[in-house]
């Protein structure tokens, strides 16, 4: 097992802090939709209704219903690009909105970054031009096959469509990476870049997608959407997937001050191990690690935390493994923090999944409120899981989990608003 990779995200003159947030969600697209079914306790798991699905033993999902692409994103790019990637384009122009960055506070196109994590990439978009091929021959194939498909067609093209030539890059590292891209985010950030746009976005819900993911033991085959993703209990019975995701704008601090931005978060600090795909009781030492690497980076001692949002597999193994992993990596204030995994009520969009916890862990500490973990009542292990109804709180920092199907443990801390130099 590896020890934990840092990032540098911590210490240093230039610090990395959040502006904006650009969410496309099964509860919604947009902040508010977002936060507001998140707070309710809502859930949007249901029976999977994409095309071509039916037949298959996937019954429940987080779908993202009723989204347009063309609301916000021309039709020369949507022809170019999957599902997924209309995903990041839309959430990213949400995101810049809300950070209030426009054209005027870009001195050069080469001072915005812009960093993507991706694990299942334009299923759909493949699918539709293999059949092509096969069942018309290949002048019916288009020629945006060669990269709408591809892990980092998001990056590119939101690169692309927003003139920004900045460091670009895509995180390939399982499940966890959508914490590593903001990680990545941060430390462009540290080494001189003044802006990077960044987050994961998910469509793992065509045919050739799902087929893919059946061959996961963890997958859930339950037929109820109450039933199918319920994390901690004793009637854990794998996870349900999702579609959706979320962008931030990570900026440099002094910069985003002086142009007159919001700081929402600081990313204080994050680290990564390696486990091995599918040992799952190996990644109580790997995870416990992340969190002790993250916390060390930040300068947080594990009772500053104040709200886990936790990777919540809903595999008894895995879970009764990260239960373990916070009580060896925060000691007994593992039992009194409060835990929770609003996931639960959205489905786990792979990389995208955890980046959507930044953005809720980040809404969470503004509202002063903890989300609760839909669908789950009786928590069969030693942690102050928030059930039922959100909970009233000051929550001023907040510890992020991840882990892969294939093994990476990532775990990030972020601070409310600015943190004074010290990381005090």
């Amino acid at each position: 097992m590896s020890g934990p990779q840092r990032t540098g995200t911590g210490g240093g003159s230039r610090r990395a802090v959040v502006t904006g947030l650009g969410v496309v969600s099964p509860h919604g697209t947009g902040v508010e939709a977002h936060w507001k079914a998140v707070a309710d306790g809502i859930s949007s798991l249901g029976p999977v209704t994409r095309e071509g699905c039916a037949h298959l033993p996937l019954r429940v999902a987080g779908e993202v219903h009723g989204f347009d692409a063309a609301e916000t994103v021309e039709d020369r790019f949507l022809v170019q690009t999957d599902r997924f990637t209309h995903f990041a384009l839309s959430a990213t122009q949400h995101a810049l909105a809300d950070a209030r960055f426009g054209r005027a506070d870009v001195d050069s196109p080469y001072s915005v970054g812009v960093v993507t994590a991706a694990g299942s990439g334009g299923g759909e978009f493949g699918q539709r031009e293999l059949q092509n091929l096969w069942g018309h021959g290949s002048r019916h194939v288009g020629p945006y096959q060669s990269i709408a498909w591809f892990y980092a067609a998001s990056t590119g093209q939101v690169s692309i469509r927003n003139d920004f030539k900045g460091p670009c890059g895509v995180v390939a590292a399982d499940e966890a990476g959508g914490l590593d891209a903001l990680a990545h985010a941060a430390l462009a950030v540290r080494n001189g870049t003044d802006t990077v746009v960044c987050g994961a976005t998910e469509a793992p819900l065509a045919p050739y997608s799902i087929v893919c993911q059946l061959g996961y033991p963890e997958l859930s085959r339950a037929a109820e959407p109450d039933r199918a993703y319920r994390p901690f209990t004793e009637a854990a019975c794998g996870f349900a997937p999702a579609e959706g995701g979320a962008v931030l704008v990570v900026e440099e601090e002094a910069a985003a001050r002086e142009r007159g931005a919001d700081v929402r978060a600081t990313v204080a600090g994050h680290a990564a191990t390696f486990t091995g795909p599918g040992r799952w009781a190996d990644s109580r030492e790997g995870l416990a690690r992340a969190i002790g690497g993250a916390l060390a980076e930040a300068g947080c001692r594990p009772e500053e935390v104040d709200v886990v949002f936790a990777d919540a597999l809903g595999v008894p193994e895995a879970d009764r493994a990260e239960a373990l992993a916070l009580a060896d990596a925060l000691g007994p204030h593992a039992a009194r923090v409060p835990v929770t995994a609003p996931k639960t009520g959205t489905g786990r969009a792979y990389c995208a999944a955890p980046v959507l916890d930044v953005a809720t862990a980040v809404l969470a500490m503004e509202h002063g409120l903890i989300p609760p973990t839909p669908h789950v009542r009786d928590v069969c292990h030693d942690l102050d899981l928030v059930t039922g109804r959100a909970r009233p709180a000051e929550p001023r920092t907040a510890l992020v989990l991840a882990r892969g199907l294939m093994g990476s443990n990532s775990a990030l801390v972020l601070r409310r608003g600015a943190v004074p130099p010290e990381g005090g």
